[in-house]
């Protein structure tokens, strides 16, 4: 599907958060490529340069209720709408509970949790004036329970993010907005290379397909969801692992 051939996207505005990180940063340039006009949000000093005037740059932290709100102000002040909002923010932990402290166990709820929460409550007004879309990023973690290779507290989250879409799908529908939920298997992003080469092998061997996702295939999948091809489509859950995930 030649969305970005197409530009599909002319005209909308999207808030993505985590622009940074690979997937993150797949996306903004997906969606800019389909002519969409993007408010970037990332942690201070990550964001690369700014190459486009449809890319506003904003740094923040997605846990602060403060910046949140700052955020989403600016890029409806800047754009003069909010179309489409593309949350994926996240940080896996480690190791079993018994070794996890409460300070952890809140900072990944924080991370992984509380900042999709805030996104979505202050973008509220401006989906519903726009009958946008929103896409949320969980993980496989959050559907099979995860493992000590991501921690307990990842996977509660992760599993939290799927309710939260689900919750938002029905209770946006009167007001037209759509809510889609993305579960990545193994991504090939910076963050495998925590795993060493060894560890990617093992994780390569799980996954019936034989090959990870990549970044580029993520941001595809996110620019169908948001796109009037699924305009039917709200309160769904998408895995993206190859087989290694099926329910």
């Amino acid at each position: 599907m030649a969305m970005s051939s197409a530009r599909h996207a002319t005209g909308k505005v999207a808030l993505v958060t985590g622009a940074a990180g690979g997937i993150g940063a797949a996306i903004v340039t997906r969606l800019h490529a389909a002519g969409a006009s993007i408010a970037a949000l990332d942690v201070p000093g990550r964001l690369a340069p700014r190459s486009s005037r449809r890319i506003f740059r904003l740094a923040g932290d997605a846990t602060v209720e403060a910046d949140v709100s700052e955020a989403v102000s600016r890029t409806v002040e800047r754009f003069g709408r909010l179309d489409w909002l593309v949350h994926t923010v996240g940080r896996v932990g480690s190791g079993g509970i018994e070794a996890c402290s409460l300070a952890e166990w809140r900072s990944q709820l924080a991370v992984n949790l509380d900042s999709a929460f805030l996104f979505c409550r202050e973008a509220a007004p401006h989906l519903a004036a726009s009958r946008g879309a929103v896409v949320l990023f969980s993980s496989t973690n959050g559907r099979t329970g995860g493992s000590a290779v991501s921690g307990a507290a990842y996977a509660v989250a992760k599993a939290g993010i799927i309710n939260l879409a689900r919750f938002l799908a029905r209770d946006w529908a009167s007001a037209g907005v759509r809510v889609n939920c993305i579960a990545p298997g193994p991504v090939d992003t910076v963050m495998l290379d925590r795993l060493g080469e060894a560890g990617r092998s093992r994780l390569l061997k799980t996954i019936p397909l034989g090959r990870f996702s990549s970044a580029d295939q993520v941001a595809a999948q996110v620019a169908f969801l948001l796109s009037d091809d699924c305009a039917a489509v709200s309160g769904e859950v998408f895995n993206t692992s190859g087989a290694l995930v099926l329910d």
